[in-house]
């Protein structure tokens, strides 16, 4: 499953995204923070706008990357999902690197985890329509599906 995150919303790099997902975001770094300073959020990988890649959770463990979610009829997408974060937002168009790197580590967990085809792979806003919108309309389906 593919998502969107920028902390503060909009602004890129640093690392806030990080501290985020680690649990230990530092509020008085930002005045968006104190909303998300309780939530427990997790991603298994994190694509920043420079390609790198970090892992935050092992594929063979669950992530809190859904929330409320359902795909082709199953509940609590977190069960069986992996989710991968972009370094981004909606509006904004995604790096060549970014869709690099996504396209390569795609391929190998395919290769890993052969539930997972072209038609399973799909964005935050598609497992949870009334509240979620990422990837956005800024990513570019058809370029990341025909490079897998």
């Amino acid at each position: 499953m593919i998502h969107n995150i920028s902390l503060p919303a909009g602004e890129f790099g640093g690392c806030h995204v990080q501290d985020f997902f680690a649990g230990c975001i530092d509020v008085s770094q930002h005045s968006s923070f104190h909303d998300i300073a309780t939530l427990r959020v997790s991603s298994h990988l994190f694509i920043r706008r420079d390609g790198e890649i970090v892992q935050f959770v092992d594929f063979n463990k669950r992530a809190w990357h859904a929330g409320v979610s359902s795909f082709k009829g199953v509940e609590k997408c977190n069960d069986f999902s992996i989710g991968i974060e972009l370094e981004g937002i909606d509006h904004i168009e995604y790096s060549d690197l970014q869709y690099k790197s996504l396209v390569q580590v795609t391929k190998s967990l395919m290769k890993t985890y052969h539930k997972i085809t072209n038609e399973r792979i799909c964005g935050h806003s598609d497992i949870a329509p009334d509240r979620k919108t990422d990837p956005g309309e800024s990513f570019d389906w058809n370029r990341f599906l025909r490079s897998i």
